[in-house]
Parts: structure tokens; C-alpha cells; sequence
């Protein structure tokens, strides 16, 4: 019953009507029963405690007095109309005042009545005055008073002109929960519910709502967190168990002569335990017999290219060919270089397929793909067009997969009679709790281990104000033949932020730097592609010495004599960026540096950015303070925010209820995949009516 009731039009509660339901559509997007009823107050006032009138002075912020009402009254023009009263208990009184409502709140003030007051205190002319006091006429229910922690509610101007203001919004609340009293089922399986020990949802409802105490508000918060994880980690879960029994993979039985003669005589250096770790996970996977779906997830420099070249030569000795896909020109450009150059010894035939590739070019690629001559394909989306065929694509390699849609990404499916094994690589860490709810349905593989000889970066944080001490330091790495980037955040003046913007910066380089001594490249979004391509090669062959360039150059760029990283207004950057910009340095034999040079006056989530670069290099720890500080949708990106629609939980601070909660989805799933068994009836319409029509579930239905 209860599921029928709580979709209810919100119109059809008392209090509401059709002129209110408008409103609260508008502004609050609550359209049934059960959006007021998931709509959570988001702080609590405690009104548990009484204050007498000499005891305000110690009081921190709101107080709470009993007392009675005297010398009512009303001053100034008509239309400005300000109401006062005396306020008064046994020990002393204070000044009431309202600025406006007058008319509305003067009727209510009956003196020898003994009301309850609630209001802020301020101090004016060394007495204390209480303005706009919410009032409430004494009854034995609220002088009892024990554990009153009153909810507060969002609210707008608008809805608070129609009595909706969060009191309105309280007694609507009140309203709603007498209604649902006896009705609100339990979706959670039974036994969860008696090995968790949670209370029972309906009262978890209630106490979210209206808690008796901090205690059991703290339990209530507890239930249904857990609950909204435990639809979650079902959603990810559900969709991973489907595809693995739906879609089966080519399978990869043979370990032959592309794989055996690079590793024996081609592999240019040993490989970590981390890399033979995550390569023995894959090797598993694409033996199987089912489509491998996995997540690879690598700290800059930590080797990624090599597992995906070796993973790339197991399709070929199977006969089939493979296909990377980045999300940008560039990275794609630096992946096929360093691809031909560990491949082409051995007889690797690859192609580089991007949007600037045209003409005869074009053609020999895409013949070579159709026929199979081409063994290997580097490209951007331009991989997922149709004119782009395969004769037998057995693996995609997808890099920075974030950065492109779901339909791109399945695009590249339709490229063979069976879907291709997909194999996705990340440098952005994922934080734990992010990734087994966001790419749950993905296996994960982590490359937790740099390769041995790189060194560590020294970071340092400096101010402005110290550029001439840095370019004093850019002056001495020259010397001793190394190259620097200079990357800035903006490639315009933007009037409404203050900080350097490129051309300024390259201005200043060339004038601290000049010819013929120095030389300087430039490399921005806006140049033709031509352009930065040669300004580019110029830097990588040792033809200049500075790269001043925006965030263009953060992935996709190997240098290994660029020692130096200096990223003017850094504190313009996330940690994200910050963390991928140093990674383009370290990766020869010498000591490298990143300085991030800042303004003076800097917030404190800014500062908390730049020590935690200066403080650790690790990207998983990097990954959990950005995650702190901006929250899982911002640190997703847009296209995968939208799966986390969550109204309470938090999967910063509640990180063990998520793991809780997959632990028990996980449980019921390996009993009842599709959720067919009687006790689980309740749990199924509960989770397709918030998963099927986002998530595409309809396939357990």
C-alpha cells in the first residue's frame, strides 16, 4: 500500500491545494508524497533546553524562555509600522520587536498568557532585544520540553510569501507522516534487517523528521543511508552480474610469439609486481570466455601503456586486432608514438586515426583496418564514426574513459559481431567508496607501484610576489640543459578574474628570457592544430627551452629532460589538475620540481589544495582530499554524476555503510539475481522505480 500512497499528487495533501503544489513544484521539485517525505530537514534547532532571562548573557546563539507578555506597542508611519513588547520571567525581562506583520502579530499578544519563546538575542544599548521571536502559547505537551529538536527546512522567498516557509514546510511534514502512519513497509530484506540491527524504516522516517533525541536521530540518519547505498551498490552490482551472464567475449586462449618475443627480447624495462599483477588479472579475464569489462586505474607514470601494449599483443596472437581511444588529439598523438616505438621493431603495424587525418591518408587507414593489415589503431572518438570498419576488432583500450559519454563509449561495441573486450585506463585515482559506486560494474585493477628509478618531485609553494627568485631558478636548470613548462590557467583577460592570463605570461617569459640566448614555445586550445604541433616538437626535440601552454598540456606529453613545472595561480587549479600538471615531469634520470606559484590572499579550501600537494605525491590520498573538498559529482564530471542521486548519504564520511551495504547487495544478489523470490518482492518495485528508467535496468524485469 505504502508505495501507491507515497505517489500520491502532492496537491491532494491537507494544507497544500492547487495554487501551494505549484509552487512547491517549482522550487522544491516535490511532485508526490514521497519527494516531501525524502525532502530532510538539513539542520535541527534544540529546543530541549529552558533559559531564564538572566541567563541569556551566557547563551551562544537561540534561546528558549517561559514567560508572559506586557506593554504592547505599536510606533512609526502606517505603512512602516514597528510593534514592541516587554518580555518578562522571574528573573528580569527583554524587548520584543517586529519590523513587520504587526497586524497579524499583535492579536496574538494576550497578556496573564504564558507563551514559550524562541528567538536570537542581540545586544543593543546594553540590553537585549529578541527580533521577529517565534511565540507559542504554553500547554503541558511543551513544558514537558524533554529532547525537542525542531527540524528546519528549505525553503524560498517565494514559497514563504504562501506560508511555506520552513515552519510551513514542518507542518506539512507532520501532516504527511500522520497519514503514512502504519503504512510505510519495509523493502530491506528481513534478514539484513535482523543481522544489521537497524531500526525499522517507518521509524526511521519519523525520527529523521521529528527526533526525541540526538540518539536516536543518529540511528534514523543511519537507516536510511543505509538503505539509499544498498539501492546503489544493488543498481552497480545488478548491471555488472547481467553483463557477464549476457555478453560473452571472444576468448583469448593463446599466449603466442607477438606476446612471448616483446616480453623476452623487446620490454624495455622490468615490469613492477603491480603491472605483472594487473596483466595476470586481465589474462584471466580475457581467457574466460566472457566479455572482459575491467578498470585500470594508474598514478601518473605508474606504466599504464605497457599493460595495455601487452594486453594489445594477446588480441593479435589470437587474430584479432585492437583499437586505443583517447579523449584528445594529443594524448592520442603521444600514445601512438611511444606505441610505435616499443612496436614497430617487431613488426607492429599501427595507424593513428584522428579528425585532422584526411585524404589519401585516411583511406590507406581505413583500408588497412577493413583488410587487417593494420594490427593496431590509435585515435580519438574519430575511432567510433561509421565509415571506420574492422575486419576483426577483438580489443578497445579506452584512456581517461571520464572524459567521454556512455554513447561513445558504446559506440565501439558495434565494431565486431561480438562486443570487443573493453579495457579501460585511468591516471585520475578513484577513490574507493567513489569507484565501487560509480564503476562498480566494472572489475577494478590498480597499478599501486611507479616503476624503480623515478625520483621523487620536490613541490614547493611560493607566493608572487617571489617570480623573480623563480626565474633566477628557471635560469640555473637551463644551464644545466634541462626544460621547464610554465602553465597558466587562462588564454584571455577575463574581467571578472585577476590572475595572469597566458599572453601576459608569455610576454613577461620572452622579456626575463630573450633571444637569441633563450628560445620559448607557446601552446594554447586556440592555435590551429599545425601550430601546436610544431611548437610542440620543437620543445620535445630540445629546440627550446620553456613551453609557456594551459592545461592543453596535461596529459599526452613525455619529455623526459623537462625537470621543471611552474603553474602560475595555482591555486585557480583542482587538486586533480595540479596532481596530472607534475606528472609531466619526473620522467628522466635527473631531480625534478613542480612550484606552485599563488596570490597572497588565498581561501581555505585553496590552501588546502597546495599543502596537500607540498605534502604527498601519493594520487590515491590526492584522490580522497579532492573528493572531501568538492564531492563526488564534481569530482565525476558531468557524465557520470546523474547516477548518484543521493538525498542523505555521504560517501566522504560514510565510507563503511557504503562498504556495509555492498557487502549485503552483493549477499542478496548471489541468492536471487533478478530479485524474484518472495521476500524480495518489496525490494524489486523499490528498486525499479528509482533505478529502471535511469539506469536502463529493464533488462531484470
Amino acid at each position: 500500500m505504502s508505495k501507491e500512497l507515497l505517489k500520491t499528487p502532492i496537491e491532494f495533501l491537507k494544507g497544500v491545494g492547487p495554487q501551494r503544489a505549484d509552487l512547491l513544484k517549482k522550487e522544491l521539485g516535490l511532485f508526490v508524497y514521497e519527494d516531501l517525505l525524502t525532502t530532510y530537514p538539513f539542520r535541527y534547532v534544540d529546543k530541549s533546553r529552558y533559559y531564564t532571562i538572566s541567563e541569556i548573557a551566557n547563551a551562544e546563539a537561540e534561546v528558549q524562555i517561559i514567560g508572559k507578555i506586557r506593554n504592547v506597542k505599536e510606533a512609526g508611519a502606517p505603512r512602516k509600522r514597528r510593534l514592541t513588547a516587554e518580555f518578562y520571567d522571574d528573573t528580569g525581562s527583554v524587548e520584543l520587536i517586529w519590523f513587520k506583520g504587526a497586524r497579524w502579530v499583535r492579536p496574538t499578544l494576550k497578556p496573564d498568557t504564558t507563551f514559550v519563546l524562541f528567538g536570537k538575542p542581540s545586544l543593543f544599548n546594553k540590553k537585549f532585544t529578541i527580533a521577529h521571536p517565534e511565540l507559542e502559547v504554553v500547554t503541558d505537551e511543551i513544558q514537558g520540553g524533554e529532547g525537542r529538536m525542531e527540524p528546519v527546512y528549505p525553503s524560498t522567498e517565494k514559497l514563504g510569501n504562501k506560508g511555506l516557509s520552513s515552519k510551513g514546510i514542518k507542518k506539512l511534514m507532520y501532516t504527511l507522516l500522520l497519514q503514512l502512519k502504519g503504512t510505510l513497509s519495509e523493502y530491506i530484506p528481513q534478514h539484513v534487517l535482523d543481522q544489521t540491527h537497524f531500526i525499522s524504516r517507518e521509524q526511521a522516517l519519523f525520527q529523521i523528521h521529528f527526533p526525541q533525541s540526538l540518539e536516536i536521530l543518529d540511528r534514523a540518519r543511519h537507516r536510511l543511508k543505509f538503505d539509499e547505498f544498498f539501492l546503489l551498490q544493488l543498481s552497480v552490482l545488478q548491471k555488472k552480474n547481467i553483463h557477464k551472464a549476457q555478453y560473452k567475449g571472444y576468448p583469448f586462449a593463446v599466449v603466442g610469439s607477438w606476446f612471448n618475443t616483446f616480453y623476452s627480447q623487446h620490454l624495455p624495462f622490468e615490469l613492477t609486481g603491480a603491472q605483472k599483477r594487473v596483466i595476470k588479472e586481465i589474462r584471466s579475464d580475457l581467457g574466460s570466455g566472457r566479455h572482459m569489462n575491467r578498470l585500470v586505474q594508474g598514478d601518473v607514470g605508474s606504466g599504464k601503456t605497457m599493460v595495455a601494449l601487452l594486453c594489445i599483443l594477446l588480441a593479435l596472437d589470437n587474430g584479432f586486432q585492437a583499437g586505443l581511444m583517447a579523449p584528445t588529439e594529443i594524448l592520442a598523438k603521444q600514445h601512438y608514438a611511444s606505441l610505435l616505438e616499443m612496436g614497430e621493431p617487431m613488426g607492429l603495424s599501427i595507424a593513428l586515426l584522428t579528425g585532422n587525418v584526411k585524404g589519401a591518408e585516411r583511406k590507406r587507414v581505413l583500408k588497412g583496418l577493413q583488410e587487417g593489415t593494420i594490427h593496431l589503431v590509435v585515435g580519438t572518438h574519430a575511432l567510433i564514426e561509421p565509415t571506420v570498419v574492422f575486419k576483426n576488432l577483438g580489443l578497445a583500450v579506452i584512456d581517461e574513459q571520464h572524459r567521454f559519454g556512455v554513447a561513445q563509449r558504446a559506440a565501439l561495441w558495434k565494431k565486431n559481431q561480438r562486443p570487443p573486450h573493453i579495457l579501460v585506463m585511468t591516471a585520475t585515482p578513484i577513490p574507493r567508496t567513489l569507484a565501487m559506486s560509480v564503476y562498480g560494474d566494472l572489475d577494478l585493477s590498480v597499478i599501486d607501484e611507479l616503476p624503480p628509478g623515478r625520483k621523487p618531485i620536490t613541490t614547493k609553494h611560493l607566493f608572487e610576489n617571489q617570480r623573480l627568485r623563480v626565474f633566477g631558478f628557471i635560469k640555473e636548470q637551463i644551464q644545466l640543459g634541462r626544460q621547464i613548462y610554465i602553465v597558466y590557467p587562462l588564454i584571455k583577460e577575463s574581467e571578472k578574474l585577476d590572475y595572469k592570463d597566458l599572453m601576459d605570461g608569455y610576454e613577461a617569459i620572452t622579456r626575463a628570457f630573450p633571444l637569441p640566448n633563450y628560445q620559448v614555445s607557446i601552446v594554447h586550445g586556440q592555435m590551429k592544430p599545425e601550430d601546436k604541433d610544431r611548437e610542440m616538437q620543437r620543445f620535445v626535440k630540445g629546440q627550446t627551452q620553456i613551453m609557456v601552454a594551459t592545461t592543453v598540456i596535461e596529459v599526452g606529453v613525455n619529455v623526459p629532460n623537462a625537470s621543471v613545472m611552474i603553474i602560475e595561480s595555482a591555486e585557480k587549479f583542482g587538486l586533480s589538475q595540479l596532481h596530472q600538471l607534475r606528472g609531466r615531469v619526473g620522467r628522466g634520470a635527473e631531480k625534478s620540481y613542480c612550484l606552485l606559484l599563488s596570490g597572497l590572499k588565498l581561501s581555505d579550501n585553496a590552501k588546502t589544495r597546495l599543502q596537500t600537494m607540498v605534502s604527498t605525491q601519493d594520487g590515491f590520498e590526492i584522490a580522497d582530499v579532492d573528493l572531501r573538498l568538492r564531492g563526488p559529482g564534481d569530482v565525476m564530471g558531468t557524465q557520470q554524476s546523474g547516477v548518484l542521486n543521493l538525498k542523505i548519504g555521504d560517501l566522504v564520511k560514510d565510507h563503511s555503510l557504503v562498504s556495509l551495504a555492498r557487502e549485503w547487495a552483493q549477499h542478496t544478489l548471489s541468492e536471487d539475481l533478478r530479485l524474484e523470490n518472495p521476500e524480495n518482492r518489496n525490494l524489486r518495485t523499490e528498486f525499479l522505480s528509482k533505478y529502471k528508467s535511469k539506469l536502463s535496468w529493464s533488462r531484470i524485469s
